[in-house]
């Protein structure tokens, strides 16, 4: 083993066994496990954050066969080393192919690769942190089981890192270390369940610390956090996590929760999308709490246009506090689901004659038509309403809006609504 590798390169898993976590993957009777227990591999993609060890899952897939495998990136090979991989696998008769950024195979090299695995005399395991639904190519997607790999938990880092002091054959056994506890449980939660950050960061702190007299080498906390000295956010503005954390953000407005709501604010704020929040907070004012309280559109809006106007950092703060006015504001999504209703209908009822005393009458000609003749003006009676019909004939019956009892705006709408509709279809 080449010690001048990274340790976390040197510490890949060799076959199933060996790997840490992923337990909704590799534990008994899970369809994956079947799979290399059974050696009946067949295409797959493994996708997840970066850390979560989909190369080294991938490999440690192909050594636990009798297959022979090849590693491969779909950015540095080209179509010339695919072929020399596909005249290996005729040799062989099959060959696995590990595929690291496989989202980022080109159509030329696709389509090269489809009859292949179609045929099966290339198994394909792709890994890629970006989304197989969204980034990959449905021809090779199709062909391929998906399995979701997950953040590691900060116990299983933990664990990862004390035998990495314990291994002598590809790990760092060969020094004399005492990680405490609560070093490696910085690292772990530090690197934010990305085992490969933790594992660099102790090396780092190992190969970097004098020994002591009696030879030991010790990692406290404080040499823990200069070694990874900044918590890794794991945000990419561009990915799939991003819409991931978009939505929990909006869901926990909706959800009242004030914490969970300022959590995901932090972790957009850190990826420094402001155009995305602006955008989820306003359409939150109106769809989330809507007719509840109405002013809470037009204070959104206030604040983003604030917020853009600042900018960052100072940019939290009317962020801070339209985000926690939504979550503790009443919720009504009732004004948007009565539209989508009677669109809904529209679709399904086609568009029916408008009633006569409501089409366009400002033209000639048009009361022989008859045309707005018993048009009946609302503000010649005092009530400022009247109670004709205006929804058209096969409509007439139809009832969309379904008011909310969330707060007293919307409570009085509702008697008004009702005390109309009551007059209007007696």
């Amino acid at each position: 083993m080449n010690k001048q590798q990274p340790l976390a390169y040197r510490l890949r898993p060799r076959t199933i066994d060996e790997v840490i976590g992923q337990e909704h993957l590799l534990s008994e009777g899970k369809l994956l496990h079947r799979m290399i227990q059974t050696r009946k591999l067949t295409s797959m993609i493994l996708y997840g954050p970066p850390g979560t060890g989909k190369t080294s899952i991938a490999s440690a897939i192909a050594g636990s066969t009798d297959t022979p495998f090849k590693m491969m990136n779909a950015v540095e090979h080209n179509k010339k080393d695919m072929e020399i991989a596909v005249e290996e696998a005729k040799i062989s008769n099959q060959l696995i192919v590990i595929m690291d950024e496989v989202h980022r195979l080109d159509k030329t090299k696709q389509d090269f690769l489809l009859p292949h695995l179609e045929k099966g005399l290339i198994i394909l395991i792709g890994a890629t942190t970006a989304n197989p639904y969204h980034a990959i190519n449905p021809a090779i997607r199709s062909r391929c089981q998906i399995f979701e790999l997950h953040r590691l938990s900060i116990e299983h880092v933990v664990q990862v890192l004390f035998q990495a002091l314990e291994n002598t054959e590809r790990g760092l056994g060969s020094y004399r270390v005492h990680l405490e506890h609560d070093a490696a449980r910085h690292l772990a939660e530090a690197g934010g369940g990305d085992l490969r950050t933790a594992l660099g960061a102790l090396e780092l702190a190992v190969l970097s610390t004098p020994e002591k007299e009696d030879g030991t080498i010790v990692i406290d906390l404080p040499i823990a956090e200069e070694c990874i000295q900044k918590k890794s956010f794991q945000h990419d503005k561009n990915g799939d996590a991003h819409y991931d954390v978009l939505s929990a953000f909006q869901k926990s407005i909706r959800g009242s929760d004030v914490d969970a709501a300022l959590h995901y604010l932090a972790r957009l704020v850190e990826a420094g999308d402001l155009v995305s929040i602006g955008r989820r907070l306003v359409v939150t004012a109106y769809e989330d709490v809507g007719l509840a309280s109405p002013q809470a559109g037009p204070r959104a809006l206030a604040a983003v246009e604030a917020a853009e106007r600042l900018g960052f950092p100072e940019a939290r703060i009317p962020l801070a506090d339209v985000v926690v006015e939504l979550c503790l504001s009443p919720k009504s999504n009732s004004a948007y689901m009565a539209f989508d209703t009677a669109r809904q209908a529209m679709l399904e009822k086609g568009t029916p004659e408008i009633p006569l005393h409501l089409k366009d009458a400002h033209y000639k000609g048009a009361a022989q038509l008859g045309r707005g003749n018993t048009y009946q003006y609302p503000h010649n009676d005092p009530r400022g309403w009247v109670p004709q019909q205006y929804l058209p004939d096969a409509l007439k019956e139809d009832q969309y809006y379904v008011p909310k009892d969330t707060s007293k705006f919307e409570r009085t709408l509702s008697d008004v609504y009702y005390k109309m509709n009551k007059d209007r279809r007696p």
